[in-house]
């Protein structure tokens, strides 16, 4: 890329989702101090911390001018950092599970959910090995960007089976609770709470598997189904906040 044609890092959505994840660090902090700290309060601040580094990373790796050995691993932690955010999310859940499941079923939904995030590590690991190496060939490898595709997809779609489990063992849970405490509406409430952020996350996972399957160039918006890869992305980093 000419470096007169690098565009200034606050003129792109990289810069602005860098931000977003920075200030939920900071939230997280604030958080943290007032009500103290708890292994579930630490997941939205790694995450964040995660999206942060990523998105700048992103920006340095595909808009900016410099060697390729330089783009090839700034992509390469890019890819690393975003396999922290997007698959840390589910330690939320993860968190709480472990804490409140017995026998079998702790055994079981333990089983389950490290297979799951085995295959969505080894997705990630293998997006980044496969980029790195698209971009020291000079990035002229199309079969190489349709491999990072196809592997995307299945990544996405790993991560929304790994929220359906943690839903499934986590209304489980609650509903067993509900129907055996005292106080009824405030398992109700966090029934209903945690629905709804499961059922977001599980619809971003799956809404990522398809939009991204449309992509024609990568970490570019320039598609509708890209723009609103782009935008449900977005609400993952946003996402955060609900947990705090």
């Amino acid at each position: 890329m000419n470096s007169s044609s690098v565009l200034a890092y606050y003129e792109l959505s990289w810069a602005i989702l860098s931000t977003i994840g920075l200030a939920n660090v900071f939230f997280g902090i604030t958080v943290v101090g007032i009500v103290g700290f708890s292994p579930v309060a630490l997941v939205p601040i790694t995450v964040s911390a995660a999206c942060a580094i990523a998105n700048g990373m992103c920006y340095y790796a595909f808009y900016t001018d410099y060697p390729i050995v330089n783009t090839a691993v700034a992509s390469a932690f890019a890819d690393f950092t975003w396999l922290i955010q997007e698959a840390g999310l589910s330690f939320y859940s993860y968190a709480i599970l472990t804490k409140i499941l017995q026998n079998t079923s702790r055994i079981v939904f333990l089983s389950l959910f490290w297979v799951l995030i085995t295959a969505v590590s080894s997705l990630r690991i293998a997006i980044l090995v496969i980029r790195a190496r698209y971009i020291l060939n000079g990035s002229k490898d199309a079969q190489a960007l349709n491999t990072i595709t196809s592997l995307h997809i299945g990544y996405f779609t790993t991560i929304a089976l790994v929220e359906c489990l943690n839903a499934v063992f986590l209304l489980r849970k609650f509903h067993w609770a509900r129907w055996s405490a005292l106080n009824v509406s405030l398992f109700s409430y966090l029934m209903r709470s945690t629905e709804i952020r499961l059922a977001m996350l599980a619809v971003v996972g799956i809404t990522r598997a398809v939009t991204y399957s449309f992509q024609t160039t990568a970490q570019s918006a320039i598609t509708i189904s890209s723009q609103l890869d782009r935008f449900v992305y977005t609400l993952e980093c946003i996402f955060p906040v609900m947990m705090l």
